[in-house]
């Protein structure tokens, strides 16, 4: 008797190892004081995130590439089996340095999780499911945001930071075993086309070049280094363009990029998730340095975002049965300038109330946006190059996050230098730092931290001027849109 995937158990799977994926950030983040008391390194400690980003980043469209030639199950279980084996020698390091090493061969393996698990419920679910399916998948990132902190500070207290790694061992290798034994691919057609090493070599390359350079502006603003590093990236990548256009088979063909929609809805999807930058990053840092509140509220104040997040990748289903991507788009980004208008709006002492509000009215404009965003870029190519469009796609997203954090990182700095002189007194050049740690804040004068907030409070509205420019020019772009596809796809 012929086997058939079983659905049920591999969605499950596919939520397990991305709320893995997804949670590795914020615990990583909350247990990082441990780790440097325990193996020393602070003035490198930034590099066990970005070795992560930047590695996992860069593979992505390799990895898709990879899902559409050779097939979904393989590189699925090759991106987890790395990413189990990068967790287990994080958690055996006993320097930092081994430590950055190992969450490297993490993000090897997490560069395949997100884009192949997108790929594989294509594959599964018919238009109207996938939607549904894709907002569950989608609130494993948000919860893994109020998780994470509360495991992370668990497991350090209790067994220790190394376990923070562990724990994904087991968990990643019975995910393994499920993919292995319950999902049957359809047979692929053979093809004697070897793999494009040469473009995917330099398209790793201009990556690198691009996501370092953005790295290091947001750190040291303009240098000589990031002006190497943007001219490394336009170099490798004109390499990159003239070897793909006579590869037998592209690692990205570029004819995707004649695709009007194809690329409308990557560059709206890199928009939003930029602006996601200003509210994940900027919103705690409100909480915690111009109203005084703790942490944890910080964090409590996104969860609506998330929660709601669910409900408009739901609601997107519907509407896309019976309206085309672009009127969905352009529905879900309105809903997300209203919110954004009203950060501009905020006073600094706007009620605490207020940010569930917007944080709820942020979850149900990007349920209906980016869950649109990847259906569309599916939908959009031949069947045949759905595994690339969709790396491209979770590319595109991370792109935009890494330019806008620097960014945003870049003007905060030049906006606070701007103001702090006019205070007229010499300041400690950590003011601003132990400003938005609410354990020493309270060290600061009385009347020099309410200047302070103030100044922080200009300063975080000058981003959400910012982040209005983003969403207005994403519902410029969705004006290009045409006809969609997906009635041919799906």
């Amino acid at each position: 008797m012929k086997r058939e995937t079983n659905v049920k158990m591999v969605t499950i799977g596919i939520f397990i190892v991305t709320f893995l994926s997804a949670i590795e950030g914020t615990i990583v983040t909350t247990a990082m004081p441990t780790i440097v008391g325990s193996l020393h390194g602070i003035e490198i400690m930034n590099w066990v995130f970005t070795i992560y980003l930047l590695t996992s980043a860069t593979v992505t469209p390799i990895y898709g590439k990879l899902a559409d030639k050779i097939g979904r199950k393989s590189i699925m279980i090759f991106g987890i089996s790395l990413f189990v084996l990068g967790s287990a020698l994080s958690g055996l390091s006993n320097t930092m340095e081994t430590l950055i090493l190992a969450r490297g061969l993490q993000g090897f393996g997490a560069g395949a999780i997100m884009p192949v698990s997108l790929t594989m419920i294509a594959d599964m679910y018919d238009f109207k499911q996938r939607t549904k399916v894709l907002g569950l998948n989608s609130a494993a990132w948000g919860i893994s945001s109020v998780v994470g902190p509360l495991a992370g500070g668990l497991i350090v207290d209790t067994i220790g930071w190394h376990w923070i790694f562990f724990i994904n061992v087991p968990i990643g290798i019975v995910v393994i075993f499920m993919m292995q034994y319950y999902f049957v691919e359809k047979p692929r057609q053979q093809t004697k086309q070897k793999m494009d090493v040469l473009g995917s070599l330099f398209l790793m390359l201009t990556l690198v070049s691009l996501l370092l350079g953005f790295q290091f502006l947001g750190d040291d603003g303009l240098s000589l280094r990031v002006g190497l590093l943007f001219i490394l990236t336009l170099t490798f990548g004109l390499i990159f363009r003239k070897v793909e256009k006579t590869a037998d088979d592209p690692v990205i063909n570029l004819v995707l990029f004649k695709n009007r929609n194809f690329l409308v809805v990557n560059a709206v999807a890199a928009l939003m998730s930029g602006f996601i930058m200003s509210l994940d990053v900027y919103i705690p840092m409100w909480m915690q340095g111009v109203a005084g509140r703790s942490a944890a509220i910080g964090g409590l104040v996104l969860a609506p975002l998330s929660l709601v997040w669910m409900i408009g990748s739901f609601l997107s289903g519907r509407l896309l049965a019976k309206y085309s991507p672009r009127k969905v788009l352009t529905i879900g980004l309105t809903i997300i300038l209203a919110g954004a208008i009203m950060m501009v709006m905020f006073p600094q002492n706007t009620p605490f109330f207020l940010f569930f509000v917007v944080s709820s009215i942020f979850g149900l404009g990007f349920g209906l946006s980016m869950t649109t965003t990847t259906v569309e870029a599916q939908s959009s190519v031949p069947a045949k190059d759905v595994g690339v469009a969709t790396s491209f796609n979770t590319l595109s997203r991370t792109i935009g996050q890494t330019v806008m954090i620097s960014i945003f990182g870049i003007l905060m700095n030049w906006d606070i230098a701007r103001r702090l002189p006019q205070i007229g007194e010499q300041l400690d050049p950590d003011i601003m730092n132990k400003l938005i740690n609410p354990h020493t804040a309270m060290q600061i004068a009385t009347d020099l931290r309410e200047i302070l907030r103030g100044i922080l409070f200009e300063s975080l509205h000058f981003i959400y001027i910012g982040g209005f420019v983003l969403i207005i020019m994403a519902l410029a772009l969705t004006l290009l849109m045409g006809k969609s596809l997906k009635s041919d796809k799906l």
